[in-house]
């Protein structure tokens, strides 16, 4: 099975509101999504993102947790998020990463290219 693309799915709501209630949850420290932390630095998507998505050479949809079409939701709930999902070609969807191995990257971009490259060469 060949990977077409992956979607990764935050642990959060999309949208004005749920994006505020984020902002908001993890500032106060009741909210955290860790692929949210790998993404995004406190104000903006990294530089080192969209950097390691192009060099990666696949396309990557990034989705909230309101965002996710049914094929997506069905996976995502079992592995929960936030989760890193691959689309392959003959239409499946599979986990590449789950919280569990989300949580350990502590936002690196270069640890999450590593971790990914690791399950995508399996």
């Amino acid at each position: 099975m060949s990977v077409a693309g992956l979607v990764g799915v935050y642990h959060a709501r999309g949208g004005w509101r749920g994006e505020t209630a984020y902002v908001i949850g993890k500032l106060l420290g009741t909210a955290h999504c860790s692929l949210c932390d790998v993404t995004h630095s406190p104000v903006r998507r990294k530089p080192a993102w969209d950097a390691m998505v192009e060099r990666l050479g696949l396309p990557v949809e990034l989705l909230h947790l309101d965002e996710q079409p049914a094929d997506v939701a069905a996976v995502t709930a079992t592995s929960g998020t936030p989760a890193v999902l691959a689309r392959h070609t003959d239409g499946s969807v599979t986990v590449v990463l789950g919280p569990d191995d989300l949580e350990p990257l502590d936002g690196s971009v270069e640890a999450f290219e590593r971790a990914l490259g690791e399950v995508l060469a399996s």
